[in-house]
């Protein structure tokens, strides 16, 4: 379970009604299958010992006494399997039948799990056979000694650090209040659901929502194994509807009849740090719950589960597209909010052609659209310097145009020129100097329109950007409101193409199309035969890497050698090992050292879950060191 993963499976056998011993040998196979396929957490679903569809047979001695017998077989069989096996039976016990989920580990049995919420309505009459289970655990006899019986039980995995694992058994979940929330509130990270949910129309869409729910509220992995093939269809159907979810998202499912196992992998360590992140998840209240451990071993989990390359930017299209428009609201009605508070009629936008301030100016003009204000309001300003190219020249221009904005020039290179000599700076020496100078030339310029219009200056600079520190302190760093702050540069690309996939104006489309195209570059060297010399990746590493690395670091809390191991899966055949470590260093040496340029930012908009703002998600001290972080790089 190294770096917190879990490998978990949800099986769901294909059984025989009312034959535990046929069951038992099936269990038995998938369970060595399951645990070799590196499974240490498997759930079965509900009575799979015997079927759920036994009906008045659950009352029969022979079924119940056969049923017995066979769990002490599975027990014996997982004599040397260390993992966390829950499997469903009848049991009585005090003279009354329970429907009870046996918890299983190495030759050892360590609970039973009663059913919590027995239904007795629409198709279900289990009342008529079964009790409602007991929270508190009490000792229930069992050969030669005794194993706790109770709802309340927890299952602490001796050896690995945070996981632990509770059980609720199918209805459960549906109920009001399901015992999975004392369970979380107790301490429990993983839930496990036995379920014998039959197929209506519809309901496993609700059932999905369920789960996801669940999972979300509980801050949980959540496993959810149903009944299959083999139950008895005399009035119903069961379709193995096996699930599993973390925190709100759906990793595995399965829904097609079939007896497959599924599998996935859990991020117990990310869970322990959503829970530990939130003040408002409280400390564990696992007053009267028994803790009952269990041995895993520490084994690297292999991963199958997926780490989309582009966290920021959802890979289905239809996602995508309402993503994109969510987000350009939340910038435009931020900016709106601003501006009529500041009571201006006016916005102020340095132009580039880039991908920035090309977003920005699309902000814009939905915002003044929204105010219903002309768009010559929106004063776009191109300042030419040293670096600047034709074709980005162009596209300022022709974007500004085709949008209807009032355009205006300010070519800097005199007054840039005029400052070298006043600083005794050889224009010859192209250093940071000689760069810097331009950029805040270019924001005083900005500035000082602001005011002869009495607009707002509007920032361009994204996040990608502030997380690098790639910006000019008091240069693109300033402005008066930044729309762009809140919105990484793998996620600008995406919204700018949305808009030009949208706008209905095919001389804008081709605009914004030529922009996508154009490499990411602050232009501040002159150009090479007419062309960019300076691209921006090549100086500080590709954005996308950047970016996966902010939202793993950020959201999930991730450490350099589990941010190291995702990204190895996340760019397989993309990029290779001493890439991704190249610009994982230069990643967290930029984070660590730029922060005061975060620690001023202008106000704008959070968008996503991954912020930088110093009055918002990040609070950051500016001189904090990097080195128990560069250790471990180090080590890789």
């Amino acid at each position: 379970m190294r770096h917190g993963f879990i490998k978990v499976a949800a099986v769901t056998p294909h059984i025989r009604v009312a034959d535990p011993q046929y069951n038992s040998v099936v269990i038995e196979k998938k369970i060595r299958e399951a645990y070799e396929e590196g499974a240490r957490i498997l759930v079965f679903p509900e009575l799979c010992l015997t079927g759920y569809t036994c009906g008045d047979l659950f009352l029969q001695d022979c079924l119940l006494e056969e049923t017995r017998k066979c769990l002490s077989e599975i027990v014996c069989a997982t004599k040397g399997l260390r993992a966390l096996i829950f499997v469903g039976l009848p049991i009585v016990r005090e003279g009354k039948l329970y429907n009870v989920a046996a918890a299983i580990s190495d030759g050892r049995l360590l609970a039973f799990v009663p059913k919590r919420n027995i239904p007795s309505y629409g198709e279900f009459y289990e009342t008529r056979h079964f009790t409602p289970g007991n929270t508190l655990a009490e000792e229930f006899p069992w050969e030669e000694g005794s194993v706790p019986f109770g709802t309340d039980i927890l299952f602490r995995a001796d050896g690995v650090q945070g996981l632990m694992a509770a059980c609720e058994i199918c209805e459960d979940l549906w109920a009001a209040d399901p015992p999975s929330t004392r369970h979380a509130l107790a301490g429990a990270n993983v839930l496990v659901n036995l379920s014998a949910s039959n197929e209506t129309i519809g309901k496993d869409t609700y059932r999905e929502m369920l789960v996801c729910s669940a999972s979300g509220r509980l801050v949980a992995g959540y496993v959810y194994c149903s009944a299959g093939e083999g139950e008895s269809t005399q009035d119903l159907v069961f379709g193995g509807h096996d699930m599993i979810a973390e925190n709100g998202m759906m990793l595995a499912q399965k829904k097609d009849f079939t007896c497959n196992t599924l599998y996935g992998e859990l991020d117990i360590g990310r869970l322990c740090y959503e829970r530990r992140r939130m003040n408002t998840w409280p400390a564990a209240q696992n007053t009267g719950y028994r803790v009952v451990d269990f041995y895993l071993e520490r084994e690297e989990t292999k991963l199958t589960r997926s780490f989309p390359a582009l966290p920021f930017v959802p890979s289905d299209q239809l996602q995508r597209r309402r993503r994109c428009e969510e987000i350009l609201s939340i910038q435009s009605f931020g900016l709106k909010k601003r501006m009529e508070h500041t009571s201006c009629k006016k916005a102020v936008i340095g132009i580039s052609g880039g991908l920035d301030s090309t977003l920005a100016l699309l902000v814009a003009v939905r915002t003044f659209d929204l105010c219903s204000l002309d768009r010559r309001g929106i004063v776009a300003v191109t300042m030419p310097c040293f670096g600047t190219t034709d074709r980005t020249y162009d596209n300022a221009c022709k974007l500004s145009r085709a949008l209807g904005l009032t355009l205006e020039e300010v070519n800097i290179r005199d007054a840039v020129s005029a400052h070298f000599r006043d600083i005794g700076q050889q224009a010859e020496n192209h250093d940071v100097t000689y760069e810097n100078s331009q950029a805040r030339e270019r924001t005083q310029v900005l500035m000082d329109i602001a005011n002869r219009e009495n607009g707002l200056v509007i920032g361009t600079g994204d996040m990608s950007e502030l997380a690098l520190g790639w910006a000019t302190y008091n240069g693109d760093h300033m402005s008066m409101y930044g729309v762009n702050g809140g919105v990484p540069k793998t996620l600008v690309r995406h919204l700018v193409r949305y808009y030009a996939d949208t706008c209905g104006d095919k001389s804008l489309s081709e605009v914004l199309l030529d922009i996508l195209d154009t490499p990411v570059s602050p232009e501040l060297l002159p150009p090479v035969e007419g062309k960019i010399s300076q691209k921006t990746e090549d100086l500080v590493g590709p954005y996308e890497l950047h970016d996966f690395f902010l939202y793993h670091m950020l959201r999930g809390g991730f450490s350099p050698s589990k941010l190291f191991r995702v990204a190895q899966y996340a760019f397989a055949g993309v990029y290779d090992d001493a890439v991704i470590l190249k610009w994982m260093k230069t990643f967290y040496r930029r984070f660590f050292s730029q922060q005061f340029k975060r620690s001023c930012l202008p106000d704008g908009p959070k968008v996503g879950t991954v912020a930088l703002s110093p009055r918002g998600d990040l609070r950051m001290p500016s001189d904090a060191c990097v080195s128990a972080w560069q250790k471990e790089l180090e080590e890789l």
